[in-house]
């Protein structure tokens, strides 16, 4: 609750409104890294700043049950990022920090990341460098117009490959998303998951 007071009371102080956004989805499943978060129905949303500078900060939530790998149950993510992004010539470069909370949880779940994403035009490259004993995550990925593609490492737990597809459904931008996780003995178990989501932004 406290890093939640804190980041609202960084983005009202900030100067530019005209630089804040709120964005808000619901998705047949919240899958992150290739594995389940919710196993059924998300809804999340959040709110964010940019500046013309390069700096970003923003709170993104969303609800969570881990009930098939950690017996935790029903309740809520909250993220609180903040960052850089310039360009070096061609390649686009953005680095932050991540802290991804669980409140009310009593397994430990919460940890943090320092965050190195590197870009040249529709090629992406990201490092997440898990703090105090957090396992580190390596991403590639590839933009075709609206489809895109990746292939991720996440250290101790497993790999994972997604394909997207990104269309308009009248007013609202809307998903559709095939995911593969190869498990690493963290679960014992191996996931797939094809998702339809739809949001907007404001």
């Amino acid at each position: 609750m406290k890093k939640l007071l804190l980041m609202v009371g960084v983005l009202v102080s900030l100067p530019s409104l005209a630089s804040v956004s709120a964005n808000v989805s619901i998705a047949s499943d919240y899958i992150w890294r290739g594995m389940t978060q919710t196993d059924g129905i998300a809804v999340s949303g959040g709110f964010d700043y940019a500046a013309d500078s390069g700096f970003y900060a923003g709170i993104w939530g969303s609800n969570v049950n881990f009930n098939d790998s950690t017996g935790s149950g029903n309740g809520a993510e909250f993220d609180y990022y903040f960052g850089y992004g310039f360009e070096i010539g061609e390649v686009g470069v953005d680095l932050g920090y991540v802290a991804f909370d669980y409140p009310g949880n009593e397994d430990g779940l919460d940890f943090e990341e320092i965050v190195l994403g590197l870009s040249m035009g529709d090629l992406g490259l990201t490092f997440a460098m898990g703090q105090d004993g957090a396992p580190d995550y390596t991403e590639i990925s590839y933009a075709l117009g609206p489809v895109g593609v990746s292939y991720g490492e996440y250290d101790d737990y497993g790999d994972n490959f997604a394909i997207s597809y990104g269309f308009t459904c009248g007013s609202y931008d809307c998903g559709l998303a095939y995911s593969d996780f190869s498990d690493k003995g963290y679960s014992g178990v191996d996931e797939d998951a094809l998702v339809f989501s739809v949001s907007a932004s404001l």
